[in-house]
């Protein structure tokens, strides 16, 4: 059902300094920063030979990341994307065998522009998964 990874998100404290490590230190590509209201967060995506790395920031004071910051101060891992077909057909896949779907199980569009759900963690050995529809 899944495809490719399509991204690694990671959380970031102070994103003028992390793009400035991935930019710079690094030697990576990095898009500008864009806002993502439907979701809590500004993403900046660093783009790499075979995938991406999405930084993300909390945007307003009921980001979803604020809180993920709070626990995780320096930062870190907080979900991975995996590429799909067709996001309906994987969510109700998902969803028989017992697999929960965030939010109203209702697909939002996501950075790129396309559909995606969020699976809960504790299904995924502790990691939250993001599925997009390519």
């Amino acid at each position: 059902m899944i495809g490719r990874l399509n991204h690694v998100a990671i959380a970031v404290p102070d994103l003028e300094a992390s793009i400035a490590q991935y930019r710079d230190v690094l030697g990576a590509t990095v898009s500008e920063p864009q806002d993502e209201p439907d979701h809590g967060v500004t993403v900046v995506f660093v783009e790499l030979p075979n995938t991406k790395i999405e930084l993300l920031y909390p945007l307003g004071e009921n980001s979803p990341i604020k809180g993920f910051l709070e626990k995780n101060t320096s930062g870190g891992i907080h979900h991975v994307c995996y590429e799909v077909d067709d996001i309906l057909a994987a969510r109700d896949k998902l969803k028989a065998t017992g697999a929960r779907v965030l939010g109203d199980g209702d697909p939002k569009i996501g950075a790129h522009g396309k559909p995606v759900l969020f699976l809960h963690p504790k299904d995924f050995n502790g990691t939250l998964v993001e599925l997009e529809q390519v």
